[in-house]
């Protein structure tokens, strides 16, 4: 049997490979359009304003956008007030990443889980839920997000899988009780 100890700093060691390659990648081009997107995602403000754009418009679009909105606020709490208590990973060194023109001012807390990604897959999976249509886009999005806060230095590889995972859960958690409380069951409804 494996030992999971093993087993994790095996993952570890993948994660930091991973991040490694990505770091010593020479990708002058994409540089600064992944510089300008980690610091936009800076708590949320892409989610927030597509939220508020969202919210002109009443019914089901309006919906949508509180929906992402309260996705965003469990998401990005368990992220920063959980998991980062728990795991207290340290962030990359950068002073060992070889591209230093792709930095972005490093955060103070823990490295595991992204709370930047977390957020952003929350908003795109809730949002998703209520505007299909929404789903590939904002998903898209979520993704790039992800990617620019390894790309900029500031993640490893394995904290993004674990905030998209966050995001995702968080969307269905918000999605699961906004449906509950619209359609109740019969046995609460009377």
């Amino acid at each position: 049997m494996n030992d999971p100890h093993d087993m994790l700093r095996d993952l570890a060691a993948v994660d930091e490979a991973v991040y490694a390659a990505v770091a010593g990648m020479s990708t002058p081009t994409l540089d600064r359009a992944m510089r300008q997107l980690s610091t936009a995602a800076d708590h949320s403000k892409i989610s927030l304003t597509v939220a508020g754009l969202l919210a002109l418009r009443p019914g089901r679009t309006r919906r949508a956008g509180l929906r992402g909105t309260a996705a965003v606020a469990v998401a990005s709490a368990t992220a920063n007030l959980i998991g980062k208590q728990i795991v207290r990973r340290p962030r990359p060194i950068l002073d060992a990443h070889p591209n230093p023109q792709r930095r972005v001012p490093m955060p103070g807390s823990s490295s595991f889980p992204s709370g930047h990604t977390a957020s952003a897959f929350a908003f795109a999976c809730a949002v998703g839920s209520v505007l299909p249509a929404a789903s590939v886009p904002l998903g898209a999005l979520a993704v790039a997000v992800g990617y620019s806060r390894v790309h900029t230095g500031v993640h490893y590889p394995g904290d993004v899988a674990a905030g998209a995972l966050i995001g995702i859960a968080a969307a269905a958690a918000v999605s699961a009780y906004v449906n509950r409380i619209d359609c109740p069951s019969p046995r609460t409804a009377g």
